[in-house]
């Protein structure tokens, strides 16, 4: 059913096809990368190739092969598609010898965990890889005839049960489950089994904390406390969700003012389904005391994941002081800031004005339940 959905990055993906570079997509399980790709081949279907490298037996097929070897494999075929590409040791020599050696090919590798995939293919890819980035559907996506009403009246329930595909066009009723059960099948999988993880226990009283601190400065001091670790390992652990696309984080925006905030950071999810089927929470907004931080989480990472489809390349932030005088979100690009405070409800900004007097060339702007269409779609 998600094939009825366009995926905004597609069009950018067919665009690059027979450029001489392997394109690469990375992005968490069940978020669309393997609808892409078979869309694409579906286009393509005589001289296109597909190998699904959770396959045991697909993966013995590719482990340390010669250019001659793959050929032989891959026939004639002119679109070769390796999807999980992060199982094979090496992938990124195997890939290497496949754009270096035959010209024709087009190559498509997806990746659900970033550590192995990007760790393998940096180095021997250089300069041959186009890379792609899948998150869950975004708004702009979901409602692509801009019905604004439309979107009004599913607002909430995209806030509360998130964006997977899976979920996002499943009814009312099967949603929770099926958001429960990604968690718990999906979640998990890449991050214990590829990175070893010694202690999930520890893995899920983290992810925990951080869905309950969503819309607050973190401190992994404060953290390691909490759940009895060393600091390191916090840091590490966080790398690794954020590796897993399930977290991102904002830096502190900071000029060397010594006012200004400079070491904490803020962790958001980048699906909000996820974060509250850690917390056990889906309860309708109304009933809740963290809507504005399900509010904050929901506008920053639909922006985050509209920049990212449209190839929108800026850095990101937020912005405190010690007098709590904050900003909930910056972008810088093109030598200017742009400064957002996300509301649910109207009221009083906390440090527009104190923003404006020291970043004199900004420009500010509130992101409320009036205005929010424009900013995300």
């Amino acid at each position: 059913m998600d094939n009825l959905i366009q995926r905004t990055i597609k069009k950018q993906i067919e665009d690059k096809l027979f450029k001489g570079k392997v394109i690469i997509l990375y992005g968490a399980r069940q978020t669309g990368k393997t609808t892409i790709v078979k869309q694409i081949q579906m286009k393509n279907p005589d001289v296109s190739v597909y190998y699904n490298f959770d396959e045991p037996d697909i993966r013995k097929d590719f482990q340390d092969v010669t250019s001659d070897y793959l050929k032989k494999i891959i026939g004639d075929k002119k679109i070769v598609i390796f999807d999980e590409a992060q199982r094979i040791k090496n992938i990124g020599i195997t890939l290497k010898l496949l754009v270096d050696n035959f010209k024709e090919i087009q190559v498509i590798a997806t990746g659900s965990s970033s550590f192995d995939l990007a760790n393998n293919i940096s180095e021997p890819l250089t300069g041959r890889k186009y890379e792609f980035y899948v998150y869950p559907f975004s708004l702009e996506e979901l409602n692509s005839e801009k019905d604004k009403l439309k979107i009004d009246r599913l607002l909430e329930n995209r806030m509360i049960y998130g964006l997977y595909p899976e979920v996002a066009l499943k009814s009312k009723e099967e949603q929770q489950e099926t958001i429960k059960n990604i968690t718990k099948s999906y979640l998990y999988k890449d991050v214990l089994q590829y990175q070893k993880i010694k202690n999930p226990e520890i893995l899920e009283k983290l992810l925990q904390v951080l869905a309950l601190r969503i819309g607050n400065e973190v401190s992994y001091n404060e953290i390691s406390n909490a759940l009895d670790i060393d600091k390191k390992t916090v840091s590490n652990y966080v790398e690794i969700l954020k590796k897993a696309f399930i977290v991102f984080d904002l830096k502190p925006f900071s000029r060397n003012i010594r006012k200004e905030i400079k070491k904490l950071r803020k962790i958001y999810f980048f699906d909000l389904g996820i974060r509250n089927a850690l917390i056990n929470n889906f309860n309708p907004l109304e009933l809740r005391n963290d809507k504005g931080e399900i509010w904050e989480n929901f506008i920053i990472s639909e922006r985050v994941k509209l920049n990212s489809n449209h190839k929108i390349d800026c850095n990101v932030y937020f912005w405190r002081t010690h007098e709590k005088k904050e900003i909930d979100y910056i972008e810088e690009k093109g030598g200017k800031l742009y400064a957002f405070e996300i509301k649910w409800n109207k009221g009083k900004i906390g440090g527009a004005r104190e923003f404006i007097e020291e970043y004199k060339n900004s420009e500010f702007k509130e992101i409320n339940k009036d205005n929010y269409q424009e900013f995300i779609l």
